[in-house]
């Protein structure tokens, strides 16, 4: 079969030839600036699983697309003279959430975000003039986060351009999407006032107070940079700012707000008494809403580093929450020996029926009020070792306090 070549076009034929480089020469075209940076995360995610994960290509492509429109918009980052290192500085950190929650798995990492997002939203779950036990905030919370996670679904299609049915398939689209419900969570919306606030938290004030549905729009209008000359007009509205207003201020109870004063005091006390420094900074940082890259560059930590830190951190807060300053910490909680650890009656019994005759005993003496250095002496054991034994029964109580809710 003979096969032709159709003849060059007549441009081709017009230009002037091309000197023919000789073979030591040539080199290879270089690739787009795109496509250096998707190979180079490529890499380095292939280099930390030993593997490429299915849809990895796709789910760095909208990471790579979406860290050079950020920094597009960022006229500090436009002049700074380091846009490329930033653009790579950012889709790195992402690619290290991605690689946290892909090698959590999906039930771990899903219960991992959950519980990150829970923690920050439990003070401003309590809708105004009420009282609510662990129980009741538990279950608000849940209602809440359940259309929060809709609401983040929707905003991830938006945002990188999918489709309005589309739904994570593989380990790594899921790590993916639950890095970004964890970003757009705490993004900082701004505020009259030079003040503002992070996405969740507004939203869960909200959600607090019960406000009518004919003012959804407008809430969803006051949260979001206007993108339109009619949205510009509308954010200057007084009406527009008077809804901000009363989304931002802080209805709580002074007395709450001394209480967990209380707590901060005494928990970096505590930290000095242990000599961690290093907890009492990143604990300071995280206190003020920085950013993980933020607290790294501040301390000067690698990401491992700053896991191992984190992991530190968490340990000591146990002990502290639990051992060091239980009473303090769970009143706070609203799950102090007067609430029955924040149980319902039903699981309260439970509780106690699941106790050995000992953890029974030393739990009764708790209630009523006598010292662990009679406790200890009634129960011939050191106070470390009724220390333990304490710390042990509250772990089991917190165990049964989330099945407890969970099942409510």
């Amino acid at each position: 079969m003979n096969i032709q070549l159709a003849p060059a076009p007549p441009t081709a034929i017009a230009r002037p030839a091309a000197p023919t480089p000789t073979p030591s020469n040539s080199l290879p075209p270089s690739p787009c600036p795109r496509t250096a940076r998707l190979e180079q995360l490529l890499g380095e995610l292939e280099a930390t699983l030993g593997s490429r994960p299915a849809a990895a290509r796709r789910v760095l492509g909208r990471t790579v697309d979406e860290v050079e429109r950020v920094c597009s918009k960022s006229d500090r980052i436009q002049t700074s003279g380091c846009i490329e290192s930033w653009q790579l500085s950012l889709a790195r950190h992402r690619l290290q959430k991605y690689i946290h929650y892909f090698q959590r798995g999906s039930q771990r990492g899903r219960t991992e975000l959950h519980g990150t997002l829970s923690a920050m939203i439990y003070r401003h779950i309590t809708p105004a003039n009420q009282a609510l036990t662990f129980q009741g905030r538990y279950t608000l919370i849940e209602d809440f986060m359940q259309a929060f996670y809709i609401e983040a679904l929707r905003a991830f299609r938006r945002e990188n351009n999918l489709q309005g049915d589309y739904q994570p398939r593989t380990r790594f689209e899921l790590a993916e999407y639950l890095a970004f419900v964890e970003q757009y969570a705490k993004r900082r919306i701004s505020l009259p006032g030079c003040r503002n606030q992070q996405l969740i938290v507004l939203r869960a004030k909200s959600f607090s107070r019960r406000m009518p549905p004919e003012l959804a729009v407008d809430i969803e209008m006051a949260v979001q940079a206007p993108k339109t000359e009619e949205g510009e007009s509308q954010a200057r509205s007084s009406a527009m700012q008077q809804v901000r207003e009363q989304m931002v201020a802080d209805a709580v109870d002074p007395a709450d707000a001394v209480l967990r004063d209380r707590i901060v005091t005494e928990l970096i006390a505590y930290l000095e008494g242990q000599s961690q420094q290093d907890c009492i900074d990143y604990f300071v940082l995280r206190l003020q809403d920085l950013s993980a890259p933020e607290i790294d560059a501040m301390l000067g930590l690698t990401a491992r580093q700053r896991d191992y830190l984190q992991q530190r951190f968490k340990y000591h807060v146990e002990r502290f929450a639990r051992i060091h300053n239980w009473e303090l910490v769970h009143l706070w909680l609203g799950a102090d020996l007067d609430t029955h650890l924040g149980l319902s009656r039903e699981g309260w019994g439970a509780f106690v029926a699941s106790l050995t005759p000992q953890q029974q005993e030393i739990l009764t003496l708790k209630q009523n009020r006598m010292a662990d250095g009679a406790i200890a002496k009634h129960l011939g054991c050191t106070p470390k070792q009724l220390q333990k034994r304490w710390f042990q029964i509250l772990t089991l109580a917190s165990q049964a306090r989330n099945g407890d809710a969970q099942t409510a």
